[in-house]
């Protein structure tokens, strides 16, 4: 039985003589396949960014692509709006299980791409992606309340238990939070001073937990261009 559905590439590498093992984000979830004849106009299809119509067959964890055609306009991406799609492509490939449907973050991934193409600013995108990714996934946390089910305060501080949430403190701490900046998160008011960078802190230390202890390739490799940068 073969199987079609809207597909973005997440990762691709060579497999075998002439074939490459494509790592698909789709709405049923991330599904691994064999592309046969990588090197010919498929290959030059199976890129990250494109949209795509794809077809596959099948019954086992590891599919086949029956069929690969462009399902759109091809994104662009270049600079800092290149190494956030491949930060948000890694994250998918290490967080998202294979073959569990997320149509959510399909349609969110699906609006995200465009939107760095047209170099809109990039840390509001990744932040949101981010959350949308966590609470899909199960890990998302109440931002304007604590663990304890309590409104947060504006001049309040918190620290967060990946497991639970927000807890209040009663003194600032290493990686506490203060209440205004939360308020703020939890309208995406990045207006409010040091919001956007509160944000992505509490990210790192929501999305740590579940990345294994490994890091980000595509963190480090934007942290190296951003230090050659000031060279």
């Amino acid at each position: 039985m073969n199987l079609s559905f809207p597909a973005f590439v997440l990762h691709s590498r060579a497999y075998r003589e002439s074939s490459a093992l494509v790592d698909f984000l789709t709405p049923q979830g991330r599904l691994r396949a064999v592309l046969r004849g990588a090197r010919g106009k498929a290959g030059t299809l199976a890129r990250p960014f494109v949209p795509l119509e794809l077809e596959l067959r099948g019954r086992g964890e590891l599919k086949n692509v029956a069929r690969l055609e462009s399902g759109g306009i091809p994104h662009m991406l270049g600079g800092e709006a290149l190494f956030g799609g491949l930060y948000l492509n890694e994250l998918l490939i290490r967080l998202l299980p294979a073959e569990d449907p997320h149509p959510g973050v399909f349609q969110h991934y699906a609006a995200t791409v465009p939107a760095l193409a047209a170099n809109r600013p990039l840390e509001p995108l990744l932040r949101a992606f981010e959350w949308r990714l966590l609470d899909e996934l199960g890990y998302g946390f109440a931002l304007d309340r604590d663990c304890l089910g309590e409104p947060i305060q504006a001049n309040g501080l918190y620290r967060l238990l990946p497991e639970s949430g927000l807890e209040p403190l009663a003194d600032l701490q290493p990686g506490s939070f203060q209440g205004v900046e939360l308020l703020a998160m939890a309208e995406a008011d990045w207006r409010t001073p040091g919001a956007l960078a509160a944000a992505k802190r509490l990210m790192r230390q929501a999305l740590a937990p579940h990345l294994g202890g490994r890091p980000l390739v595509s963190r480090e490799l934007f942290m190296n261009r951003k230090d050659l940068s000031r060279d």
